[in-house]
């Protein structure tokens, strides 16, 4: 297994746990907070899939999908916490997006060459993510990380531990 196909397991895993996380919950569990002024699922996976398309600007031959008009606007940091959260979309819809999305992010990763991997990243991201290779491998965590939110919400609802 070279880097490459390392980074497209992480994201294939992240993505796959994600939509399992997410397999069960109905529109209306999307917005419910783990505690007060917590972002919502709905929010939060809208999130993932605007830091999706950011790869765009560092994989430019790859083409993301289209996102609804309004969206960005939507999931804005300053729209996390408003009450009640009204606008969001389903849960399919979300699953659609984000697997869309990542699709096009390992169409991407399919692009380059391990040498890309080691390309330096510039601006506010380089001191969490160095290089091409460190960025999108954040992305998995990134999307780890969120999902781990989701479990909360998920025991909050009563539904099953699913891992």
């Amino acid at each position: 297994m070279n880097a490459i196909d390392a980074i497209r397991t992480a994201l294939k895993s992240s993505q796959g746990l994600l939509t399992w996380y997410l397999s069960d919950l109905s529109d209306t569990d999307l917005l419910v907070r783990p505690v007060p002024e917590a972002n919502h699922i709905a929010w939060q996976v809208g999130h993932l899939i605007l830091t999706e398309h950011s790869f765009a600007a560092y994989l430019p031959e790859t083409q993301y999908p289209s996102l609804p008009e309004g969206f960005a606007a939507q999931h804005a940091r300053d729209r996390a916490n408003l009450e009640p959260p009204t606008g969001f979309l389903g849960r399919e819809q979300y699953v659609t997006l984000f697997n869309e999305s990542r699709e096009a992010t390992l169409r991407g990763l399919a692009l380059l060459s391990e040498s890309d991997l080691d390309r330096p990243i510039e601006g506010p991201l380089a001191s969490l993510a160095p290089t091409l290779g460190a960025l999108i491998l954040l992305e998995s965590d990134h999307t780890l990380m969120h999902a781990g939110q989701f479990s909360v919400v998920r025991r909050k609802l009563g539904k099953p531990v699913l891992l």
